[in-house]
């Protein structure tokens, strides 16, 4: 990941923050982060014991969040839903 976003996790985990979300729609991170193929993913950090722990969801994945726990959501389902929808 570029390294701008890994300066923030560790502003984010000093502060303690207790959840980031990266959200890589594009799909543009490397094929060390996202695999090969390369698919849009949802990454979540939660912080656990003053370290942030990562889940990596993609397609019909539904997103775990324990900040929202409600929440009933698949990565295709919120990609979709940011998409600029033709007339």
């Amino acid at each position: 990941m570029h390294s701008c976003i890994l300066d923030n996790l560790d502003e984010y985990q000093r502060l303690g923050i207790p959840e980031y979300w990266i959200v890589d729609y594009l799909a543009i991170a490397s094929r060390a982060y996202l695999g090969n193929p390369k698919f849009p993913t949802i990454f979540v950090y939660q912080l656990v014991d003053g370290e942030y722990q990562v889940q990596k969801f993609t397609s019909n994945d539904r997103i775990i969040s324990t900040t929202f726990p409600e929440l009933a959501l698949t990565v295709k389902e919120l990609i979709a839903a940011s998409q600029i929808q033709k007339l």
